[in-house]
């Protein structure tokens, strides 16, 4: 592992919100003394909220985003009765395992990208395939492809072109992997980090990412893109560079970005 990914692991909201939480339990159990020495000991939920108040206090200081200090303040409590109700129910121990196994794998590193899975609908497809050059073949690719919707209907409309797409969860890779082949598609599905691809090769990159992904992938795209190639964002804008184009999708109200360089 370099020190460039490692550095971005350690930077990862993800990591930190767990530090935080870590760090808020001795506040905590010192809140939980001094209640009882006051003649008021918490029950096991009050205890849960005084850790997770404590842990989105902690969160709000360090700057994470809103909806970390949500998260923060619901996880405790939610685990405590994610307990209650395990035993409740007489859930087996087994069904969570599966549980977290099946969330990895759809999820993998998102923790780390800040990249959940978005799917595109087909006014998306339209507007994308309408930018790919139309008088010769061409090189496309999607990063973070899900479940190849987008790459399998551009390999459709355009069976001259190379359509590639890549994904780094495991399962949303392998369902793509699976739906390219049941179809005959010559859709190519990738698997790992786009940031070790080099976009030089593409003729149009799309991407369906996040607001926290947006300054890295220009970065990446004002480094590596050709002229005459093309950038395409749904939903999420650039904001150290506006873009050349845009459209509104009518179905969702969401915009389509567009960068020429």
């Amino acid at each position: 592992m370099n020190a460039s990914r490692l550095r971005r692991i350690l930077a990862a909201p993800a990591l930190r919100a767990l530090l935080l939480q870590m760090l808020a339990f001795p506040l905590t159990l010192a809140a939980v003394w001094l209640l009882a020495r006051a003649g008021m000991a918490p029950q096991p939920l009050g205890v849960a909220l005084l850790q997770g108040a404590g842990a989105a206090l902690l969160s709000w200081r360090a700057g994470l985003a809103r909806w970390w200090l949500a998260i923060q303040f619901v996880f405790p409590s939610a685990l405590l009765l994610a307990q209650d109700g395990a035993r409740g129910l007489a859930l087996p121990p087994a069904l969570f395992l599966v549980v977290f196994l099946l969330l990895v794998l759809v999820y993998w590193s998102t923790f780390r990208t800040q990249v959940p899975y978005y799917p595109s609908g087909r006014a998306v497809r339209d507007v994308v395939a309408g930018l790919l050059p139309q008088e010769r073949p061409a090189a496309a690719i999607d990063i973070g492809s899900g479940l190849g919707g987008l790459v399998l209907d551009l390999a459709r409309r355009r069976p001259d072109c190379r359509i590639d797409g890549i994904e780094l969860a495991p399962l949303p890779w392998l369902a793509s992997r699976l739906r390219a082949r049941l179809e005959g598609s010559r859709a190519r599905f990738l698997r790992g980090d786009y940031d070790d691809l080099d976009f030089g090769s593409y003729d149009l990159v799309f991407a369906y990412l996040s607001p926290a992904a947006m300054a890295a992938l220009w970065r990446k795209a004002s480094a590596e893109m050709q002229p005459g190639s093309v950038l395409v964002s749904y939903e999420f804008i650039i904001v150290d560079r506006a873009p050349d184009w845009h459209l509104v999708i009518e179905s969702t109200h969401k915009n389509v970005y567009v960068w020429h360089f």
